[in-house]
């Protein structure tokens, strides 16, 4: 499976466009990381623990959308966005979302 943020691909072509692709998650950290995460705001710096939670979430959306362009039968999934929106305090949705499509060699 390939997977791009482009509209093509280089040495394929495009015989079929499948069409929106999607996998989502929603990831909150548990309340001692919380902890932490607010006391580093009063120093700077980066917050690692929600780094580390945002690249958990979006290696799962990555993974889900990918699932579900392979149950369509498709070879690549191009145009892959991500769109990420809290829905609370410690909590936040990631949505990696792409055009599935088949591909040939040209």
């Amino acid at each position: 499976m390939i997977i791009t943020n482009t509209d093509a691909i280089a040495g394929k072509k495009i015989t079929k466009t499948i069409g929106l692709v999607k996998g989502s998650t929603i990831r909150a950290k548990h309340v001692g990381k919380d902890i932490v995460a607010a006391l580093r705001t009063l120093v700077g710096g980066e917050i690692k623990e929600y780094t580390e939670m945002l690249e958990e979430a979006r290696n799962v959306a990555l993974q889900r959308m990918i699932r579900e362009a392979e149950s369509l039968g498709a070879d690549a999934v191009i145009n892959v966005r991500f769109a990420t929106s809290q829905v609370m305090t410690g909590a936040a949705e990631l949505l990696a979302y792409g055009t599935a499509v088949r591909i040939e060699d040209e």
